[in-house]
């Protein structure tokens, strides 16, 4: 489901008659703001969790070498 430029321009229209043309220019502002905040913290969850599967697999790899050789 893909907006149409008419669906675009109406919701132009809205934000612009909601907020005003001064307010508009701070909530692009915002929203850049979070929008990388987001992709940093995504980021940062990513390679967590990337370095405990990592330590597991070679805590998991000692374990059974550790067994192997009893």
């Amino acid at each position: 489901m893909s907006l149409g430029l008419t669906e675009i321009a109406l919701i132009l229209v809205v934000v612009l008659v909601l907020f005003g043309g001064k307010r508009i220019p701070e909530l692009a502002k915002a929203l850049g703001k979070a929008q990388y905040e987001y992709k940093k913290a995504k980021e940062m969850l990513e390679t967590e969790a990337k370095d405990f599967k990592d330590s597991v697999e070679k805590a998991a790899q000692k374990e059974d070498e550790k067994s192997e050789k009893k």
